[in-house]
């Protein structure tokens, strides 16, 4: 056994060690500075369990089957340390660092997948638009129970992540079990994730969509170029747009503030809170709406987390929009990245977010106000029914136009609603609400 002198040595080393990187974090932020100093005259270090770590340490280095030098025993401590505290918060090494800046940039290298934990197993939050994920069909709310045949079982979301990324064209393997049944194999290829954030189409004229996949640095602006092309593509003002937030893991904060200026005039958009002072923002509308006040429907469901969730839940307090679909993820969460020394970083929980009308979204999520759940759409033939212009010698319509008999009419272009139950109940919301409106 150490000496008590090696064991005390020892654990201020350790403390010096983990709290060095923690210093040179507060650096660029000195405003977090107080809040940690206060912190740490009031509670001096728990010696006894500094003692009993450095023990630890020694005892593995001692009479684990394999020699383990300190440098990975520390980082596993430190990793651990986060791992520990929440779903969100981690220890982030320089490949996962880097990986994080990509996937906000709007760039990044994987399968397309945005994970959770859900006890002890890897849970598909939402596959990425237009990613191997999705067209290899994995859903959201999918469970991965093996990675390449090893259980994921007890593995951490960050060591899950790892193994699912890798050189790109390289096949993988996921087990998946989905709703509770069978499990099944669905192996796809690794691939540069290259997501455009956002998409627009006219489903009908006068109602545009506006799909918004992931929550990037560029996410304000693209919806605003999009808002410019639906208007454009229309040949006037629009009756009604469609957000679709389904599936969307969220993102940049700034970004969701971004996109609900573009939709209300005035109001609070979001806030937050935290313990440090640099927590405690406000985000409100700067009067730039560019939606022309048209009505509007959000879409959400169990997929929709985060970023998501503070744009339907600013939409829906400030009664600018109908939020339809089903309740959504409930990360209401801020998570802030502090970078480390030699390329490491510290993705850390700092605050909870709140709607306008001071609602916490954390572990509940927004409740649509309308619950639409996801169903397949069977088209049904309409009947050759005989009509009043097949008839020999009809009458003729006073107010002009051509007749309509049976099979007249050219076959409808198929379209996302066609097949779509949540997006063609959204549509039809948007049709009554602009008859009623008289636009």
């Amino acid at each position: 056994m150490l000496h008590l002198s090696r064991l005390t040595s020892l654990a201020l080393t350790i403390a010096l060690v983990i709290g060095a990187p923690l210093a040179f974090a507060a650096q660029p932020a000195p405003a977090v500075a107080p809040a940690g100093t206060a912190a740490t005259s009031k509670a001096p270090l728990p010696l006894e369990e500094l003692r009993t770590f450095a023990e630890v340490m020694d005892r593995i280095k001692a009479a684990y089957v394999e020699p383990v030098d300190d440098k990975t025993l520390l980082e596993n401590a430190i990793k651990g340390m986060l791992s520990n505290l929440d779903p969100h918060s981690a220890y982030l090494g320089p490949e996962d660092f880097a990986e994080l800046q990509e996937s906000t940039s709007g760039e990044f290298g994987g399968l397309g997948i945005e994970v959770g934990a859900e006890d002890g197993f890897i849970k598909v939050v939402s596959p990425i638009d237009d990613t191997p994920a999705s067209k290899a069909g994995i859903q959201a709310g999918d469970f991965i129970v093996k990675i390449n045949g090893a259980p994921t079982r007890g593995q951490t979301m960050t060591e899950a992540v790892d193994k699912m990324r890798g050189k790109i064209g390289q096949k993988i393997t996921l087990t998946l079990v989905r709703d509770g049944g069978t499990p099944f194999d669905v192996t796809l290829a690794r691939a540069v994730i290259q997501v455009k954030s956002v998409k627009a189409q006219l489903l009908e004229s006068g109602y545009g969509l506006i799909r918004i996949t992931q929550f990037q640095v560029k996410t304000g602006e693209e919806v605003s170029k999009a808002l410019a092309k639906l208007r454009k593509d229309n040949g006037k003002k629009l009756n009604g747009i469609i957000l679709d937030l389904r599936n969307n893991p969220g993102g940049v904060l700034q970004a969701a503030v971004e996109v609900v200026d573009h939709f209300i005039t005035k109001g609070l958009i979001v806030y937050t809170k935290g313990r440090i002072a640099n927590s405690e923002l406000r985000f409100s509308a700067t009067g730039k709406d560019e939606s022309e006040a048209v009505p509007m429907v959000v879409l959400i469901n169990g997929g929709s987390a985060s970023a998501s969730e503070i744009v339907a839940g600013a939409l829906q307090d400030q009664k600018r929009a109908v939020v339809m679909g089903t309740t959504s993820f409930g990360k209401g969460s801020v998570q802030t990245v502090l970078p480390l020394n030699n390329d490491r970083a510290l993705k850390i929980t700092t605050a909870l977010y709140f709607t306008p009308n001071g609602r916490s979204i954390q572990a509940q999520g927004i409740v649509p106000d309308i619950e639409v759940r996801k169903a397949k759409i069977t088209n049904e033939a309409d009947g050759d029914y005989f009509k009043e212009a097949d008839l020999q010698g009809h009458l003729g319509n006073g107010n002009g136009g051509a007749d309509k008999p049976t099979g007249s009419g050219a076959k409808p272009k198929a379209m996302p609603q066609d097949d779509d139950y949540q997006l063609a109940q959204a549509l039809s919301l948007l049709k009554g609400l602009s008859i009623t409106s008289g636009r």
